[in-house]
């Protein structure tokens, strides 16, 4: 069997191969541009390696390990900086949610397989769902109940996409639902390196991004020329 290193790498570019193939594949990504494609690759390569740095400080940043939530976010950050700079005001999210349901759907296949070894496996439990990943030891498949909630997720992005009047709500609900999702799985892996109050710095993260999103439909509810065709901030 492959090492758990290269089963990881395989699921984590056919994720990228099959996300890019979705994105191409639909019609309503014909608007964004390749600097808004471009401030996502970057953001998001730079976020996923920094929030793992706060993460495991002894790991190498550069050629060291991942974490979605960081490439989430910094993705989200390059989009906005990019459409900045290029004059963009309509959001562009919603081209982005499927894709990378994806994309992390496949990646977590790799995550499940490489067991322990990667770091992702869930604590040890008796629960009679646990699994043993390479080492005996029955564990949280904390990688499937990510899969199952993000193939749970897909459907109602979809229909929000389809119902909502303003441009950007489908990934603002993604991305809200991934985070707060996050903030509690994470209770089930062993991560030693918690920040503050018991907490991760990825789940430190994942409540920024929450808290933000709060502000912004917040923001949106009480603004008097709230339209359809209003920006709105991040994606």
């Amino acid at each position: 069997m492959p090492a758990p290193e290269t089963l990881h790498a395989l699921f984590e570019r056919l994720g990228y191969a099959a996300a890019a193939i979705v994105y191409w594949r639909s019609a309503r990504q014909k608007h964004l541009t390749p600097a808004v494609l471009a401030g996502a690759a970057l953001g998001a390569a730079l976020g996923a390696r920094l929030l793992y740095l706060l993460c495991d400080p002894a790991h190498n940043v550069i050629f060291g390990g991942k974490t979605i939530v960081g490439g989430l976010l910094g993705g989200l950050i390059g989009v906005e900086i990019a459409k900045k700079l290029a004059g963009i005001e309509r959001s562009t999210g919603d081209a982005f949610v499927i894709p990378l349901i994806v994309a992390m759907s496949i990646g977590r296949i790799g995550c499940f397989l490489a067991g322990p070894a990667d770091h992702t496996a869930g604590n040890p439990t008796s629960l009679p769902w646990a699994i043993a990943m390479g080492d005996a030891v029955p564990r949280h498949p904390v990688a499937l109940y990510e899969i199952a909630f993000l193939l749970a997720l897909a459907p109602l992005v979809v229909a929000l996409r389809r119902q909502s009047p303003f441009e950007g709500d489908s990934f603002r609900f993604f991305l809200a639902s991934y985070l707060a999702f996050r903030f509690a799985v994470d209770f089930l892996k062993p991560e030693p390196h918690v920040i503050a109050a018991g907490l991760t710095s990825v789940q430190w993260a994942c409540l920024a991004g929450i808290g933000y999103y709060g502000f912004v439909l917040t923001s949106r509810t009480w603004r008097r020329d709230d339209r359809p065709d209003s920006p709105l901030p991040l994606l």
